[in-house]
């Protein structure tokens, strides 16, 4: 068995969503490709797909042999450019996750330089306010905020965010500023996340965070819907800071409660831990690591 061919063919079944799909995108038998896949299993004693008639779904070995297979053929590939002498010349495709809001204002500015500054390479970027796996996803590379809980992966700092509460100029002449947590019972809310962040928001009161009785008067699934309904006028609404830095900027929010908001939240560019990382993602990091340093801090400042 050719385990670098099958391994091969175990990245083409993942990404494919089912053998039948990735026989048609490796152009080969249906049988050749399951035949494969069955002697890479026997190899190493475990099962890597739980089959059915339409799709596969990988086990918990299988991520891991496909995390494994991943690196490993991407090293082989980066090693041969290198001996040819093409490694000069950055070619290849990235894939790149963010949370909307922060991918669109920041991530995306960065990607449009590097695409300019380097002709040969491709990237996908999927903008959701979820978590995705990196692994079963496919992400090369994750802007990510919140602490790092998986030690499967790398994560370089690029900043901090804020959770801040706001409102319209409008909201607050009609209805005053409020001074303490406590005056959030007396005002409309808007709010986006959870069932339990209609009933409650927690903030800081000295070095305690305490959950604080509000009344939700709109319930939104999006921050955009959030941000819209807030600059109408509506009510208050608690955002990253992040998420509303251009209606902070021309006006049309202001920040409230500015003394009592939650700690600041990392930020970090987050990658697969390994010896060894493809020089399209070693020059992405390096490319975007400065660039969304100083873009963060102007949220700051």
């Amino acid at each position: 068995m050719d385990r670098l061919e099958a391994m091969s063919v175990l990245l083409a079944v993942s990404e494919a969503g089912s053998i039948s799909a990735a026989s048609r995108k490796l152009k080969a038998p249906l049988a050749t490709v399951s035949r494969k896949i069955s002697e890479l299993e026997e190899h190493l004693d475990v099962r890597l797909l739980m089959r059915s008639n339409r799709q596969i779904t990988l086990t918990e070995a299988g991520r891991s042999f496909v995390a494994a297979s991943r690196r490993i053929l991407q090293e082989l590939g980066e090693a041969e450019r290198e001996v040819s002498g093409e490694q000069k010349i950055l070619k290849g495709g990235l894939v790149l996750s963010a949370p909307v809001a922060l991918g669109r204002f920041h991530l995306l500015p960065v990607v449009i330089d590097f695409l300019r500054d380097h002709p040969s390479m491709d990237v996908r970027m999927m903008l959701v306010d979820r978590r995705l796996n990196m692994i079963e996803d496919h992400v090369d590379i994750g802007l990510r905020v919140g602490d790092l809980q998986d030690f499967s992966l790398i994560a370089k700092k690029v900043g901090s965010v804020r959770r801040v509460v706001c409102a319209s100029p409008a909201y607050l002449k009609r209805r005053g500023t409020p001074k303490t947590p406590d005056d959030l019972k007396d005002h409309d809310c808007i709010t986006f996340e959870n069932t339990l962040s209609a009933q409650t928001w927690s903030l800081n009161v000295g070095k305690t965070e305490k959950p604080f009785p509000i009344h939700s008067r709109l319930v939104v699934s999006t921050a955009e819907a959030a941000t819209d309904a807030a600059v109408a006028g509506i009510g208050l609404t608690r955002m990253l800071d992040y998420q509303i830095a251009p209606q902070l900027r021309d006006g049309t929010l202001r920040l409230v409660l500015e003394s009592f908001r939650s700690p600041p939240k990392p930020v970090h560019l987050i990658y697969e831990a390994g010896r060894h990382l493809p020089l399209k993602i070693r020059t992405f990091l390096d490319y975007a690591s400065p660039r969304l340093k100083k873009s963060m801090r102007a949220i700051a400042g």
